[in-house]
């Protein structure tokens, strides 16, 4: 052995002493019983069938109950939890990690109710775990590999009767509300994985991700960030405590009618947490019974009613490429930025909620104060809902709602809120004419402009107030910061002295969209510009993402990215760039105006000086980007990009092949004849 391997203590615990193998069985005992079989069955079911059977045996389920109706629990659980919850191994974010309680109750009902539960797991990244990482790479892409790997997991249980999906945060709900959508065949209902309670005393879980920049600016000392940074979280599980991406995506599934009323944003590991998924359970073998798919609840009036829940509740921009995705995989046609731009002017922002504020409450005290359920009985109010769209509570909007306005549930919730934390609900969801008053506009606006032709997004809410002017147009005219990489701008954040970046710059990160780095998000700087004094004086201008908990004047899904010939592409350093976003009509621009403060160009003409320049040298392909995610960058971009969802579109790509083949063979013939 060589001198620097194992001892040969360690090396016999690595390889074993054979100890074990004087305890192992060559045979066993197989299950006692019969299958519940006929002649039948066995002249004419197909061979998986019976050998499924068989396996159920073996698992040690009763043989007197096999031939029960299946029903499949798709779950996007990680980590495993010991019998008391302590961690045995980590999960990769709270969002997933006590999912398998909901699963239990869920099963357990399935099983009282006289059917066969199954369950089988794809779990999830954290894009809070992965922000400023080459982690970042995989993230948007990982929602369509397992919305494919979900999708393959329902199918291989030929016989079941409806799916039952569970699952939270950022990329996980958003896949599992794909694959459903894509089942629509069956019956189905999402049961959101709930939220984590804030924690008494310390900082919630986006403010705690900007102690790196607050420290490096002399804001916080060390001290505070360590505590701080370990103190976040109030309960174990659940998705983050601000209205962010995979908050957004619970309510969304509520909006669309695929989860029953008052489930998004339960508090994680609570009992209503656990009884929703008991009612979920219950609410797909009705579904099952009456022979209700998937495909009768997402309708284009539930996509309608979505949108402008979406917007009632100021959600992530993140959900800009989700509910594309969703509406193709149910067969629907995609919302276009009309049909967003509509939403947002039928409506301005109901909900008060981190990370949009004024009071910034956390997402279990916009549960308490009614949550989903109560927002849409503003809306109905307003004229702005499809009721009688139906949902899996089998029942339709209407009749939700009509059950919500006089429940008990709903008197008891909002009471609560008061009880416990002194907030009176109707501070956290208001009435249209009292949000207007608090100043709650309308949220999302698309910018366009010699910058972004093909469009880009800001969330306008966000916008600190005290950079708007007072006829509530945010004006901003500064010299461009270009970076091409995360690391080098949040670098240039983080400095003092030359090189830094300053209050009226323009920071401008281009080739980091999905052909550079997967469509990363950015959360790093937005998140950093928030919580330093002079960072509202800096807009942020990307081909990128942002998170849902991102704010500030952030534009982000910058078309056509740089990397695909998009002139943010062609910026440089001290390049004027003006951005104007309007929160009364909800239109925006985004323009290079020339070089010189004192004589900008117009639009057009600054167009054509742009038309004249090379790509930034800076800016390239990450060199470490997955070789997996650029096939997807190059699949989703064949199917319609990022304003399409970052779909597959198969019968697209299928052309794009077939046409690339053939412009391949013609090439060839030329070279042979010459």
């Amino acid at each position: 052995m060589h001198g620097d391997g194992p001892a040969d203590g360690v090396l016999d615990a690595i390889l074993g002493d054979g100890a074990a193998l004087a305890a192992t069985r060559t045979s066993g005992e197989g299950p006692s019983g019969r299958l519940p079989i006929d002649d039948a069955t066995l002249r004419q079911a197909p061979s998986g069938d019976l050998f499924g059977m068989t396996q159920n045996a073996g698992m040690g389920w009763r043989a007197s109950e096999i031939a029960r109706e299946p029903y499949l629990i798709l779950s996007t659980q990680g980590g495993l939890r010991a019998e008391d919850g302590r961690p045995v191994a980590l999960g990769l974010h709270t969002g997933h990690w006590e999912i398998d309680k909901l699963v239990r109750a869920a099963a357990e009902t399935l099983a009282g109710e006289g059917g066969l539960p199954f369950s089988v797991m794809c779990s999830d990244p954290c894009d809070g775990r992965t922000q400023g990482t080459t982690g970042m790479f995989d993230s948007l892409p990982y929602r369509n590999d397992a919305a494919m790997t979900m999708r393959r997991l329902v199918r291989s249980l030929p016989t079941r009767r409806g799916v039952l999906g569970i699952a939270t945060c950022d990329k996980g709900l958003p896949a599992m509300m794909l694959a459903l959508a894509g089942c629509g065949e069956l019956p189905g209902v999402i049961v959101p994985g709930g939220v984590t309670l804030p924690a008494r005393g310390a900082e919630d879980t986006a403010k705690v991700q900007t102690i790196g920049a607050r420290y490096a600016h002399g804001l916080i000392d060390l001290e505070h960030a360590a505590a701080m940074g370990c103190r976040a979280c109030g309960s174990p599980g659940g998705g983050c405590q601000f209205l962010g991406t995979a908050a957004t995506s619970q309510v969304i599934a509520e909006a669309l009618g695929v989860a029953l009323p008052h489930s998004a944003l339960a508090p994680s590991g609570e009992p209503v947490w656990l009884d929703m998924a008991r009612r979920s359970a219950l609410a797909l073998v009705r579904l099952a019974q009456a022979g209700t798919p998937l495909a009768a609840i997402l309708t284009r009036q539930a996509l309608e009613n979505a949108l402008v829940v979406h917007a009632a509740f100021g959600g992530s921009t993140n959900l800009l490429l989700h509910v594309p995705a969703i509406a193709h995989a149910a067969g629907l046609a995609p919302p276009t930025v009309a049909d967003w731009t509509a939403a947002n002017r039928a409506t301005p922002r109901l909900v008060d909620a981190l990370p949009n504020g004024p009071r910034h409450h956390p997402t279990v005290q916009v549960f308490m104060a009614g949550g989903v359920p109560e927002v849409m009985l503003h809306l109905r109010d307003m004229g702005l809902l499809h009721l009688d769209a139906p949902t899996v509570s089998g029942r339709s909007v209407g009749e939700n709602l009509e059950w919500w306005e006089r429940s008990e549930a709903r008197r008891i919730a909002r009471q609560r809120l008061r009880d416990l934390d002194g907030v009176d609900p109707d501070h956290v969801i208001r009435g249209p004419d009292a949000a207007r008053a608090a100043g709650l506009t309308s949220a999302l606006v698309f910018p366009v402009g010699n910058l972004a032709p093909e469009g880009s997004v800001i969330k306008a809410t966000s916008i600190d107030p005290n950079v708007v002017d007072a006829d509530n147009v945010y004006r901003h005219t500064g010299p461009a910061r270009v970076f091409a990489s995360e690391h080098e701008a949040i670098a240039a954040i983080k400095r003092k002295g030359p090189g830094a970046v300053v209050a009226g710059d323009v920071v401008v990160l281009a080739g980091c969209g999905p052909a550079g780095t997967g469509m990363e998000e950015t959360y790093q700087l937005t998140s950093a510009l928030k919580y330093l004094p002079w960072g509202k004086h800096v807009p942020v201008l990307t081909d990128a993402r942002f998170s849902g908990v991102s704010t500030g004047a952030c534009i982000g899904h910058v078309g056509p990215e740089a990397l695909a010939g998009g002139p943010i592409g062609r910026l440089r350093d001290g390049d004027r760039v003006r951005i104007e976003i309007d929160r009364n009509t909800l239109q925006g621009r985004i323009d290079f105006v020339g070089t010189d403060p004192a004589q900008p160009l117009a639009p057009e003409e600054a167009a054509a000086v742009l038309a004249t320049r090379a790509v930034h040298p800076a800016i390239a392909p990450h060199p470490r980007l997955p070789a997996d995610t650029r096939l997807w960058a190059a699949l989703q971009e064949a199917s319609g990009g990022t304003w399409g969802g970052c779909v597959y579109d198969v019968d697209a790509i299928v052309e794009t092949l077939r046409a690339g083949r053939e412009a391949l063979a013609r090439r060839h013939a030329r070279a042979e004849a010459d």
